[in-house]
């Protein structure tokens, strides 16, 4: 065997999975369903707090769609494949109902990293939200290309999913250097809902 092979590597990718699937677990496995869905909601009104006072016109924007989505996620980048996996909700404006989902992710491409960040999608339209909360996988490309938000260490970055849907990605613990080609999924929790 090499000294330069994979082997020596594998038990860090192991942890980095492990550190990947804790940061993305929004409560205790023991709290209650209604816990749960509490912590999301907690969460849901932090993000939006944090992207309000970052971008101020995203609040019309997101009052004017017919519904938005919130999710939190951690992504760990290793060498060329990168993995993550995170809890949000979607709520449909017109009725103020809320779905519960989970979402996960793969990519491929080089970096290293670890990201915690949250992201805010806005559907501006009916049919688009529906196709989320009903198919829920997204695909994208993602170069991380983010700006610094006022000094706050926080930063904020758009990219457009299709012409329908705005997506908007603040990160807290600093921006990975990455390039990859990613396959997000998303899908509704059913224990929660």
């Amino acid at each position: 065997m090499k000294s330069g092979s994979l082997v020596p590597r594998l038990p860090l990718v192991a942890v980095l999975v492990a550190l990947v699937m804790l940061a993305s677990g929004c409560v205790s496995p023991s709290q209650t369903p209604a816990q749960k869905r509490q912590g999301i909601i907690e969460m849901k009104n932090e993000v939006l707090e944090d992207l309000y006072r970052i971008k101020p016109d995203v609040r019309a924007q997101m009052a004017k769609a017919s519904g938005y989505g919130v999710f939190s996620n951690a992504k760990i980048h290793w060498l060329l494949a990168s993995v993550g996996g995170g809890y949000g909700m979607v709520v449909d404006n017109s009725t103020g109902r809320a779905t519960y989902m989970k979402m996960g992710e793969l990519g491929v491409g080089p970096g290293i990293g670890l990201k915690d960040f949250r992201v805010v999608m806005v559907f501006h339209n009916p049919r688009s939200l529906d196709h989320f909360i009903q198919k829920g996988w997204v695909f994208g490309g993602n170069a991380d290309a983010a700006a610094k938000a006022g000094g706050q260490g926080a930063a904020v970055g758009i990219e457009e999913i299709a012409g329908n849907v705005t997506v908007y990605q603040l990160t807290e613990s600093g921006l990975a250097l990455q390039a990859t080609i990613k396959g997000a999924k998303f899908w509704v929790d059913t224990s929660l809902n």
